[in-house]
């Protein structure tokens, strides 16, 4: 998958916030996200993070 950082990814599952978006901080082997809900960090794995993505949002440039 092409994720960029400041990519916003609307995830499967809801955060207990409530909401299903996050903002790419970081990019490599782990994602680094922050909810943009709660503003919650957290960095999790390539491999997780990409099988629970339903839709990537790009800002225009």
């Amino acid at each position: 998958m092409d994720i960029r950082i400041g990519d916003i990814l609307v995830m499967k599952k809801k955060h207990p916030c409530g909401s299903d978006r996050w903002r790419v901080t970081r990019v490599g082997m782990d994602f680094k996200m922050v909810c943009l809900g709660c503003g919650h960090e957290i960095m999790t794995a390539r491999k997780n993070a990409e099988k629970h993505i339903k839709k990537i949002e790009r800002e225009a440039l």
